[in-house]
């Protein structure tokens, strides 16, 4: 075992540390805290949880709690243990420290994050963990690799069974603190039946290689603790002082940890606010902060709930939505600022028009024509609840050349995946691509190595041509083999099936005209598929959907969802063609100007941020709250939905809008919408509805928020005339007055059985059966599907 130093440790403070706080200035910095901080501050022994609400000064109290310590003498530098979730968090807690002693906060080794301190402790005692002290910390490529190495080992399919996969289950047992030994029964059938197997495998090849991911930092320091209750005691008399900020956020392994660390004081005062758990996706908790007055019997909770953010009107909004939570310890938000603007709630017919309209708002915003002070675009943000709902803003404001930015990641057409696509969707147009085909050529992979690369271009560079004709020539001659080579060769045949499918059949012109090789002139007909189909069959039968399907990391069902965008703006353009012109001509307007600029962000990345004006839009059942988590993780998924709705609206300081729309684009066909449920939970005298009734067909449903939003008049609106428009292209009925985005039931569709009729996603088709104003029909090329009546036109009502 690791020796300890036991003079670094102090069983109390010395006669010389509370001597020395004799000469220190008085604590002026108590009188800068309203009372629930002070009372907080000034609480120094036993368990205290601070729970605190958006905006109401945690940082503050709790740095404050910090300097207290030292400057009262009760603890020195080193006997403080204050742990945070990142760097940056911690740099501030201890620069504010600095600043309420009036000098640097120097000798503080453990301020910090969970892994960086754990990194420190494991150093101590490696050895207790099967290490060295100079131990290597592998990062995700290296952590993968190795897995990939004990997959292939297993004989496992990895394209079925990919190593992320495995990589994400293991990180989710060490979140847990479960070893090996400890995965429960539950978990046994975990990546076919071998996940157990082959994390023990893992974790001894790992010991093998003197290493460790991440998740061992903490769960080495657990089973130390456990296993070693002399190690333990020592740290639990070294520690005196144990803070947490974001205690919410904390996982299993980090509640053991410090549950562990402050079994002996129990002098731990933990920070955070259980209305503001959203990370559960990641493994975080809340049940840590909602159990603490159990786990800590006899523990003080101080409720900061004066917020020094927000306007009344924005805090009663908040309050209000939360309050439909049953997991949580309860507070409420309260303010000494003046009333200000309510909440403002409006509804869209579609996406494209609610992203306009945000955009003429911000203009205005700026000139200060919206009844509030003008503002910066740097003081304004629009926090979406996924990453696709940026396009159609980054869109809008490329075209009307509006600054943004893009905060906690790429601008939507610089993302990879989309990047990916459109390499795809470049090469279909033009196989003369190059650069596109040296993207996606083992984009997924295909098993083309460097090697097998370097063939295809030595291979055009010999007969002249282009990248996608020199690996046509590589697979006929036989240059590449095995599994690299049929890869290619499907590859190639997919591309020129695609590249045939942006025109319809060939048709011979009867006449005396010929061309300049002699052959009589064509041309084609209209393409039997639409652009929209096509990139769908691209992206599906080229396998990159499927890669990103079967990718379990946590970013990968937002990229699909991201591709799925995608395909849907091609609604907007005739063609591939014109589509990828305009990506590329309002990407190369785009122009970093280095001045203020709207900020685009999701509501993940918006915790602990705060903006003057805040759009939220999108909140639309299935959108917000989210389906995928809510079929996910049933109540639990919802309660963390709504305390997303609770953060997204309390990053606001002054001005709030909540916004949806009826109407949402999906593949290329519209979906009908409806508003969120989080927004009947909005206080009717706290919010301002900014439209007339209409949107929803003007019939009084039921009293409350939603259904006076949703009764928002737009059929004068831009967004309905291209509606109309679109129903005109295919010959579809127009809309009677009393149409709307709600589907009823009981109304009956205008078609008989055995009529033929036209879909435009799935083409022609007999109808089979009629239920409501739901039609079943048995589609030419799509086999049998129910739809709605209103998206479907009879034959010969479509010109062409």
């Amino acid at each position: 075992m690791s020796s300890f130093d036991e003079n670094d440790a102090f069983e109390g403070a010395s006669l010389s540390a509370r001597a020395m706080a004799a000469l220190r200035p008085e604590a002026d910095y108590l009188n800068e805290l309203n009372p629930a901080q002070r009372e907080a501050v000034e609480l120094l022994d036993g368990p205290i949880l601070m729970l605190a609400g958006a905006g109401t000064g945690k940082t503050k109290a709790l740095t404050t709690r910090i300097a207290h310590l030292l400057n009262t003498g009760r603890a020195r530098p080193n006997e403080i243990l204050a742990v945070t979730f990142t760097n940056k968090a911690a740099r501030e807690m201890k620069e504010r420290v600095g600043r309420l002693l009036g000098q640097p906060a120097e000798g503080m080794p453990w301020l910090g994050t969970f892994h960086s301190i754990c990194v420190k402790l494991l150093r101590r005692h490696a050895e207790l963990a099967g290490l060295k002290s100079n131990f290597t910390i592998l990062d995700t490529d290296d952590q993968l690799r190795l897995l990939k190495q004990l997959v292939q080992a297993a004989n496992i399919d990895d394209k079925r069974w990919p190593a992320r996969m495995l990589a994400g289950i293991i990180d989710d047992w060490k979140n847990r603190a479960l070893t090996p030994d400890k995965v429960p029964t539950a978990d046994a059938g975990a990546y076919n039946n071998k996940g157990v197997e082959l994390y023990a495998q893992y974790q001894t090849r790992l010991r093998e290689l003197n290493a460790v991911d991440f998740g061992d930092l903490l769960l080495h320091m657990v089973t130390i603790f456990q296993t070693h209750p002399d190690v333990l005691e020592q740290y639990q008399r070294w520690f005196r002082y144990i803070l947490v900020d974001e205690y919410q956020d904390t996982n299993i392994a980090q509640y053991l940890w410090l549950r562990l660390l402050a079994g002996g004081h129990k002098n731990i005062c933990c920070v955070g606010d259980d209305d503001q758990s959203i990370y559960g996706w990641r493994g975080a908790e809340v049940g840590n902060i909602l159990r603490f007055e159990k786990d800590f019997p006899g523990a003080h909770v101080v409720r900061l709930e004066q917020n020094y953010r927000s306007t009344p009107h924005i805090l009663a909004a908040a309050s209000n939505v939360i309050r439909g939570n049953e997991s949580r310890l309860g507070k409420e938000l309260w303010t000494d600022k003046p009333g200000g603007e309510k909440v403002r709630l409006i509804g869209h017919w579609d996406g494209e028009e609610e992203a306009r309209w945000i955009g003429e708002e911000i203009d205005a915003m700026q000139g200060g024509t919206r009844g509030v002070r003008p503002m910066n675009l740097d003081e304004i943000a629009i926090l979406v609840r996924a990453s696709h709902q940026m396009r159609a803003f980054e869109d809008r404001f490329l075209t009307i050349g509006l600054p943004y930015k893009v905060i906690g990641g790429p601008r939507f057409y610089e993302r990879m995946e989309i990047r990916d696509a459109m390499a795809y969707f470049r090469l279909v147009v033009s196989p003369e691509d190059d650069l596109a085909f040296e993207r996606i050529v083992n984009t997924p992979k295909r098993g083309l190595g460097d090697k097998a690369q370097q063939t295809i271009q030595r291979t055009a560079r010999e007969h002249g041509v282009s990248l996608v004709q020199g690996a046509r020539i590589a697979v006929e001659q036989g240059l590449i083999k095995g599994k690299g080579g049929a890869a290619l060769r499907e590859l190639v045949e997919g591309l020129a099936r695609w590249n045939a499918m942006t025109r319809g059949p060939r048709i011979e012109i009867e006449d005396d005209a010929v061309i300049d090789d002699g052959s009589a002139p064509v041309r084609y007909g209209p393409p039997e598929v639409s652009h929209i189909e096509l990139a769908q069959i691209v992206l599906d039968e080229s396998g990159y959907t499927a890669h990103w399907q079967n990718d379990k990391t946590p970013e990968a069902p937002g990229r699909l969802e991201n591709l799925k965008e995608l395909v849907n703006q091609l609604d907007n353009f005739e063609n591939l063609q014109g589509f990828l012109e305009h990506v590329s001509l309002v990407m190369d307007n785009e122009q970093d100007s280095g001045g203020p600029k709207v900020s685009i962000m999701t509501l993940h990345a918006a915790k602990g941020l705060e903006f003057p004006a805040v759009f939220l839009p999108g909140w639309e059942d299935g959108l917000f709250p989210s389906q995928r988590s809510m079929d996910e993780t049933g109540l639990k998924g919802l309660e963390e939905e709504r305390r997303l709705a609770y953060v997204g609206i309390t990053r606001a300081e002054e001005v709030c809008t909540i916004s949806f729309a009826a109407n949402r684009r999906v593949f290329g066909q519209w979906q009908n919408a409806m508003p969120s449920r989080f927004i009947d939970e909005l206080p009717e005298d706290h919010v301002e509805v900014l439209t007339p009734p209409g949107l929803y067909g003007g019939g009084q449903m039921s009293a409350g928020i939603e259904t006076r939003a949703a009764q928002a008049n737009v059929y004068n609106s831009p967004g309905w005339k291209r509606m109309q428009a679109r129903q005109g292209q295919y010959g579809m009925s127009q809309p009677r007055e009393s149409r709307n985005t709600v589907i009823d039931a009981t109304a009956l569709a205008s078609f008989t059985l055995g009529e033929r009729v036209f879909h435009q996603k799935f083409g022609y088709g007999g109808v089979v059966g009629i239920e409501g104003d739901k039609v079943e029909v048995e589609f030419d090329k799509a086999g049998t599907k129910k739809v709605v009546a209103q998206y479907l036109s009879a034959k010969d009502d479509v010109p062409f």
